[in-house]
This record gives structure tokens, C-alpha cells and sequence, in this order.
């Protein structure tokens, strides 16, 4: 998969994960998004929008899930991409 990013300051990470446990891909963007409405709030954000990296000027989430970008390739491997803007948010937000 590629990706254009034509911004100084929004990232993105394209996360190729294998799973011990087996899980679907709904069952991951369950889980991401009640993170994000939950626990992580404010820290990670959920979008299933139509978007590209501009959208992301600004962001004050340390991490965007884009739940569209992402895909299984079988219950035990998946690939999760998630937006940041490097300028606006530290990685380090949630623990300060």
C-alpha cells in the first residue's frame, strides 16, 4: 500500500500486525473505537470518514485509527493505519 503524504507535519503509521489471538476486522475497529470513546480519549481518535493526510492539520489526538485504511488478510493478520500530526501532539500526551 502507499502512501502520499504532502504535508511537513502529518505522519502516518501502517502497522502490519500478526494476532495470536484470532479477530476480525470489525471486531479490532470495535475495540479501537471504544478505546477511543473510553479510556483513551482524547489521545486516540476513530474516523471511518473519506479522508487524506491534510485532514489531520492540527489534529490534537496523539493517533487518528483510520478504520477504512486498514484490512484483514485472515483472522490472524491485519494491517491498521492510523494519521498524527507531528507537530501538534507528542507521543507522549497521555502520560503527562
Amino acid at each position: 500500500m502507499a502512501f502520499r503524504v504532502p504535508t511537513p507535519n502529518v505522519s502516518v503509521v501502517d502497522l502490519t500486525v500478526r494476532l495470536e489471538k484470532a479477530a476480525t476486522y470489525e471486531q479490532i475497529k470495535a475495540a479501537v473505537k471504544a478505546a477511543a470513546e473510553g479510556e483513551m480519549k482524547g489521545v486516540l481518535g476513530y474516523t471511518e470518514d473519506d479522508v487524506v493526510s491534510t485532514d489531520f492539520n492540527g489534529e490534537v489526538c496523539t493517533s487518528v485509527f483510520d478504520a477504512k485504511a486498514g484490512i484483514a488478510l485472515n483472522d490472524n493478520f491485519v494491517k491498521l493505519v492510523s494519521w498524527y500530526d507531528n507537530e501538534t501532539v507528542t507521543p507522549t500526551k497521555y502520560w503527562t
